[in-house]
């Protein structure tokens, strides 16, 4: 699984705040429907009451494909993610960011077209979108944990932790906590490893809100990002993304879309 890294904040703000040009068509292309087997998992039962509000694990292990498109100022990113494979393609302004398979690869329209890391943010916004469900994947260890206090609301909440050599960076940890009553996800914490390979204890924090229904799954429109005070407790709003156009699909898309173009770079690790 996805790892958050320590240019996090510094870079959504980035990415939030940059203006866009209009929208490139995307190569994309629906094969035939394809039939998964799901094998249904055990996960504690207040978790899985949590994957069922959200219209159920076993249907989301089902889908083949997630589309979305992420609105930013004057354009809207496009992304395309394979479910099972984890395939990416991304289209934003002047440049296009892929992942077949093997490696990430980056086709831009020249130099500065796209200023970040491309292997960092090619997944992303998935990750972030696709809770709770990916908090269903393989390796992960399950705990409670302290409840999160907003508004004078308490959120249960519950610890997801990695086993050793689990995604980039088996240190950090995810923190998912949900309402009492609906067992609807509303909120994320995370925490972050440096570059140096050291975690950090610092937890930040992301508000979902404004459900909507897709293909019988619940998912967000926006995800905000909270500040917190020297104490660690959320306070104020910093900044929200809003995603329009999503689409769970049980049908996969042509790999072809994912493969690497001539011109791409292919981005190295590290």
């Amino acid at each position: 699984m996805k790892k958050i890294t320590f240019v996090l904040l510094s870079f959504i703000l980035i990415v939030a705040c940059k203006n866009s040009e209009k929208k490139e068509k995307s190569p994309e292309k629906e094969t035939t429907q394809t039939a998964t087997e799901v094998v249904t998992k055990n996960y504690p039962e207040k978790l899985q009451k949590v994957f069922d509000a959200h219209g159920g694990i076993d249907k989301w292990n089902a889908a083949q494909t997630l589309v979305y498109e992420m609105v930013k100022p004057d354009n809207i990113e496009k992304h395309i993610t394979d479910l099972h494979s984890r395939k990416t393609r991304l289209q934003g302004k002047g440049f296009t960011i892929g992942f077949d398979g093997e490696d990430v690869w980056l086709s831009q329209k020249d130099s500065t077209a796209f200023r970040s890391n491309a292997r960092f943010y090619h997944n992303l916004y998935f990750y972030f979108y696709a809770m709770p469900f990916v908090l269903g994947d393989d390796g992960i260890t399950y705990s409670k944990t302290e409840s999160l206090a907003f508004e004078n609301v308490l959120f249960p909440g519950f610890k997801i932790s990695y086993g050793d050599n689990v995604g980039d960076s088996p240190e950090d940890n995810y923190f998912i906590y949900y309402n009492p009553e609906t067992y609807q996800m509303e909120w994320l914490g995370y925490t972050v490893t440096y570059f140096n390979g050291k975690p950090s204890n610092k937890i930040s924090y992301i508000r979902y809100e404004d459900w909507q229904k897709v293909n019988g799954l619940v998912l967000p429109r926006v995800l905000t990002w909270y500040k917190t005070n020297e104490n660690g407790k959320v306070t104020d709003a910093r900044n929200s993304v809003t995603f329009t156009n999503v689409a769970v699909m049980d049908k996969k898309m042509d790999d072809q879309m994912y493969e690497r173009p001539e011109g791409a770079e292919i981005v190295p690790k590290g």
